[in-house]
């Protein structure tokens, strides 16, 4: 099949936050279009992703595999596992929304999934934009939506064929991201219209996205080499990383393209048997740095289609993620410690609680400012409130009254 490509183009999306300069999307009519690059150039070609396979990029793939193995044979009881699912998906509403600028905090998101407030100004429990609202709602949507597909293929067995992912899912995932925000015409529908992206703060225009009469052709091409046996030949991670950068780069849709790519990736490592219990948050890793992630998916335009040093960026934030989780199940199944505490019994701690134990177990004691620096997204009330948790469960003391109150493991004081 034949395509065109406008490879020399970055590719940057949407709104970046935590400091970082804002860049905004906006449609252009011809006769408010900006002058083309002199640098503007059209490829003619079948698509194939261009990479290297790096000694960086083999060494977190091992590291990866690695990981999932320890995490997938862990016995873990499932209140546990239920309850680092509920704090992955949290975390990867949360950072995955607040990349693009949404205001809620952490706290915020998670009540927000618990029970979604009505999005009117009288009946709202939360002073946030009904805009914030709605799309960690419609996030949520999304999630399960990749929860279902992802454990459709988990039923069909290693012996069947494996689900692919369809143009029609991804316009579905960009439908549910964007229910109530964009207009219900350009809601799962590829744009009719030209788009700009362009830094708010200097007018300049950042990035040029491929016009409407391409797209077709475009995402069919990248359908096609997707499921096709050289797609599905490449490791399911690369395959993953390219589709990630490819939806950013071509940007099929008015708005909400960030999100949808990142779903889209997700939903490929689920179908791959990636998904290692759904523990894990991509969105946190990116939303640490967002200037890291835009710089990493800029990289391939610099390197003129390489997509190298983006797949080792790609990889690397799967394999710290993956590596936090096997450390974390790994303590949870082994500290015999907390064993101890307990008479061997198993309890079930918070993604947050077992924050607090492993610093102090690291630290020997814990004060309230310590805790507001490791849980920056959380009231002080809800860290007072795993504290008492832990303290009734038996695993930590309190000593002293007011500001002087430190806490300690119940086995060393």
């Amino acid at each position: 099949m034949i395509s065109s490509y406008s490879l020399l183009f970055p590719a940057k999306h949407a709104l970046i936050s935590k400091g970082t300069v804002l860049i905004a999307l906006e449609t252009i009519s011809p006769e408010n279009e900006p002058k083309e690059d002199s640098h503007f150039t059209l490829f003619i070609m079948t698509y194939t992703p261009k990479y290297q396979i790096t000694n960086q990029i083999l060494t977190q793939v091992g590291q990866i595999d690695a990981s999932r193995e320890v995490i997938n044979s862990a016995p873990l009881i499932p209140a546990w596992e239920r309850r680092f699912r509920s704090d992955a998906r949290a975390r990867i509403i949360h950072h995955g929304t607040h990349l693009e600028g949404n205001a809620l905090n952490l706290e915020e998101v998670e009540k927000v999934i618990a029970s979604p407030p009505e999005l009117t100004a009288k009946n709202q429990e939360l002073v946030a934009r009904t805009r914030d609202i709605q799309e960690v709602i419609n996030y949520r949507t999304v999630m399960d939506y990749i929860d279902k597909l992802g454990t459709t293929n988990q039923e069909l067995g290693t012996e069947n064929k494996k689900l692919i992912l369809t143009e029609g899912q991804l316009e579905e995932i960009h439908r549910l991201t964007v229910n109530r925000i964009l207009p219900n015409v350009e809601a799962g529908q590829y744009r009719t219209v030209k788009v700009i992206i362009r830094n708010t703060t200097t007018g300049e225009i950042t990035f040029r996205p491929p016009p409407p009469i391409e797209l077709t052709t475009l995402m069919t091409d990248l359908f096609s080499w997707l499921n096709s046996p050289e797609g599905q030949d490449t490791h399911p991670l690369l395959r993953a990383g390219i589709f990630h950068y490819e939806l950013a780069r071509i940007h099929p849709f008015t708005d909400g393209n960030g999100r949808t790519a990142r779903a889209a990736a997700l939903l490929l490592l689920f179908l791959e048997n990636y998904e290692i219990k759904k523990f894990f948050s991509l969105e946190e890793y990116y939303d640490q740095s967002p200037a890291d992630y835009y710089s990493a998916l800029k990289s391939v335009k610099k390197g003129h289609g390489d997509m190298t040093l983006w797949l080792e960026y790609f990889t690397l934030g799967i394999a710290i993620e993956f590596s936090r989780i096997k450390e974390l199940v790994h303590k949870l199944s082994l500290d015999l410690k907390l064993k101890n505490t307990l008479g061997g019994k198993q309890i079930a701690l918070s993604d947050r609680q077992i924050k607090l134990i492993e610093h102090l177990e690291r630290h020997g004691s814990l004060t309230m400012k310590e805790g507001r620096t490791m849980l920056p997204d959380v009231s002080d009330d809800t860290i007072l409130r795993d504290l008492r948790d832990l303290i009734q469960k038996k695993l930590i003391i309190k000593k002293g009254s007011t500001k002087g109150t430190k806490y300690y493991l119940a086995s060393t004081k």
